[in-house]
C-alpha cells in the first residue's frame, strides 16, 4: 500500500510540475517582464520541490528494495531446501521460456 501511495504521490507531483511549467510557455507571450518574473520563480520553485520530493521518494524506494533483500535472504537462510526448490523451479521455468523461442 505504501508503494501505492508513493506511486500516486509522485504522479501529482510532476503533474503539478507539468502545470506549471504549462502556464509559464503559454502565457509568456502575454505577460510583462514582472509578471514573467514571477511566473519564473514559481517554476523555479515547483522544480526544487519536485527534486526534493522524488529525492525522498527514491530513497524511500531503495530502503524498501533494501528490506525486501534482507527478509529474502533470511528465509532462504532459515529453510535452504525451499530456496533450493525455487531456484529449481525458476529454473525450469526460465528453460522452458527460452527453448519455445
Amino acid at each position: 500500500m505504501a508503494k501505492e501511495t508513493t506511486s500516486e504521490h509522485l504522479r501529482a507531483e510532476l503533474k503539478n510540475l507539468a502545470d506549471t511549467l504549462e502556464e509559464v510557455l503559454s502565457s509568456s507571450a502575454d505577460k510583462s517582464k514582472g509578471e514573467l518574473d514571477k511566473l519564473r520563480h514559481k517554476a523555479r520553485g515547483a522544480i526544487e520541490s519536485s527534486r526534493e520530493r522524488l529525492g525522498d521518494s527514491g530513497e524511500r524506494i531503495a530502503q524498501t528494495t533494501r528490506e525486501a533483500a534482507e527478509k529474502a535472504d533470511e528465509y532462504v537462510r532459515d529453510n535452504p531446501w525451499h530456496g533450493v526448490g525455487i531456484g529449481a523451479a525458476v529454473g525450469i521455468l526460465i528453460g522452458i521460456l527460452i527453448s519455445r523461442r
